[in-house]
């Protein structure tokens, strides 16, 4: 028995350290936090934008908490090499006051939106208080604020600098907080005014998703397509003629035939059939009165009956 305790024990420690570094935890390389208020919603949207560390055994699992009022997640996606987002399976799980997003990944990007509804609103005041739960270790923490349509005061504590309007003509105040640890929160809240309701999207120009290209848009250029048009139209009418004479050439033989035929046939008959008996004819003229006439319908002279 004991020849087998020393190969077990070489064993083990081989597999100890595979152990360890499947249990290792899992790290965030970057967490890129933008919170836009009232941007295509009365509530406030969240976005999280992570990228796991390089060292991440992949599928990952992650569980990410949000506010429990905020319900189901408005998306979580991978980001793919071509930069393109695609949905993953997700799952929630209630906490206390947050709910538990537990999904798994593939990718080291992944994208995670919700919305949050705790934005309240005093008349044209408006304030939100935002908190990370601290539920991984981040090497680089970046929090971004996009500051709602027509709102002024803007007050963001901690501050995030100077704004800076983006391509969307909205401002934005970004700061790079650094590096946190698991398990610490970080709160951020906002302060403003607003007179209207009106979201930020509805202020943004309307732009098309993606450039058209030039090859795949029919051309509808009526100057080149009309001699073609033109073409087929007089093709077609030239060969409606051809046919047509044709057929009315064929049909104009047989049609004096036939007429041929019947005069044949009349007089033909009229031979066969002979005088007729009982007839009476102008003995002045020779022409064939009806029956009952007394004077001849050419002539004028008085009819003499048998």
């Amino acid at each position: 028995m004991r020849k087998w305790v020393l190969p077990l024990l070489l064993i083990l420690l081989m597999l100890l350290p595979g152990v360890a570094r499947a249990q290792d935890p899992i790290t965030i390389s970057s967490l890129q936090v933008q919170i836009w208020p009232e941007y295509d919603h009365p509530s406030v949207l969240v976005i999280y934008k992570i990228t796991l560390s390089p060292g991440t055994s992949f599928p990952a699992s992650l569980s990410i908490h949000i506010p429990l009022a905020a319900g189901e997640p408005n998306a979580v996606a991978a980001k793919q090499v071509d930069g393109s987002l695609y949905t993953i399976d997700a799952t929630r799980q209630v906490a206390g006051d947050w709910a538990a997003i537990n999904f798994s990944t593939s990718v080291s990007e992944v994208q995670l939106e919700f919305y949050d509804p705790s934005l309240q609103k005093d008349g044209n005041g408006r304030h939100y208080e935002y908190i990370w739960p601290g539920d991984y270790a981040v090497s680089q923490f970046v929090m971004q604020v996009q500051k709602p349509y027509d709102a002024t005061d803007m007050r963001i504590s901690p501050s995030l600098g100077a704004g800076a309007t983006g391509s969307d003509s909205l401002t934005y105040y970004t700061q790079n907080i650094g590096a946190i640890p698991a398990g610490q929160k970080i709160t951020l809240t906002i302060d403003y005014q607003k007179p209207t309701d009106t979201l930020s999207v509805e202020s943004l120009p309307v732009q098309p998703s993606s450039n058209i290209p030039l090859s795949s848009a029919p051309d509808l250029n009526v100057s080149t397509w009309l001699p073609w048009i033109l073409g087929i139209l007089g093709a077609g009418l030239i060969i409606g003629g051809i046919i047509w004479f044709w057929q009315t050439g064929r049909q104009r033989p047989t049609a004096q035939a036939r007429r041929r035929r019947s005069r044949a046939g009349l007089s033909e008959a009229q031979v066969s059939a002979g005088p007729d008996e009982g007839a009476v004819y102008c003995s002045q003229c020779g022409k064939r009165a009806l029956p009952g006439d007394q004077f001849c319908r050419y002539c004028g002279t008085r009819i003499h009956t048998k």
